[in-house]
């Protein structure tokens, strides 16, 4: 359909050309193919944007309405430390502190979980904290710092691979502990290294200042 029309406007250009008493020797025909060519361009855009307007749909019904957001409290993160002795357990062949309630200032939602880190040492004055679970080498052999962790409560372990018996109270005695928790929404920002304490205290906007401290020994 739009190369016929624009065959038309041609002959229609070309006939009032002719009715003008136009004279065709070479320079004016030159010129005239210059002006025929323009005036396709602009036909072929008329044209092409014509169809698009006219292909142009009604607007369709309105999307359903999102969910609403979950509460700012519901989304706040919280952080508090403890300082504990670990009470060897010879059944279960570990050190344990079982069974802990969070600080009443502190509560976990559904959904929600929690990172525990361990001070390992304290270097030119900055403390050093390790994730758990947490694998050390002793004299006696490999042992591990591990948690498990309920809407409720807390606990956490020091599992040996050999005789819990053995372990040196340096491993199980005045531990300190950080305990972090995640709001359930946080799917983080999920792609934070969660071994670095600082960026995910950092991502979730705490600060040393907000971290709650507790002594169980």
């Amino acid at each position: 359909m739009a190369n016929k029309n624009k065959k038309a406007v041609s002959e229609l250009i070309w006939k009032q050309l002719f009715a003008f008493g136009i004279i065709f020797d070479s320079n004016n025909l030159n010129q005239i193919n210059k002006i025929m060519r323009k005036i396709k361009l602009l036909f072929s855009i008329v044209v092409f944007t014509s169809l698009g307007i006219s292909c142009e749909g009604p607007e369709g019904p309105p999307g359903q309405k999102g969910s609403n957001g979950i509460d700012g409290a519901a989304f706040e993160a919280a952080a508090f430390e403890i300082d504990i002795d670990l009470s060897l357990s010879p059944g279960f062949n570990r050190y344990e502190f079982l069974f802990e309630p969070y600080p009443l200032d502190i509560s976990l939602l559904s959904g929600d979980a929690i990172l525990v880190y361990r001070l390992e040492e304290v270097n030119n004055g900055l403390d050093v904290w390790r994730q758990l679970p947490q694998p050390v080498s002793t004299n006696e052999g490999l042992l591990f710092y591990n948690f498990d962790f309920t809407q409720t409560d807390f606990s956490l372990f020091v599992e040996p691979e050999f005789d819990a018996s053995l372990v040196e109270s340096d491993f199980t005695q005045g531990q300190i502990f950080r305990i972090i928790i995640v709001p359930t929404d946080f799917n983080a920002t999920a792609k934070i290294d969660k071994s670095s304490i600082s960026a995910v205290m950092s991502s979730m906007g705490l600060t040393e200042a907000d971290v709650l401290k507790a002594s169980f020994k």
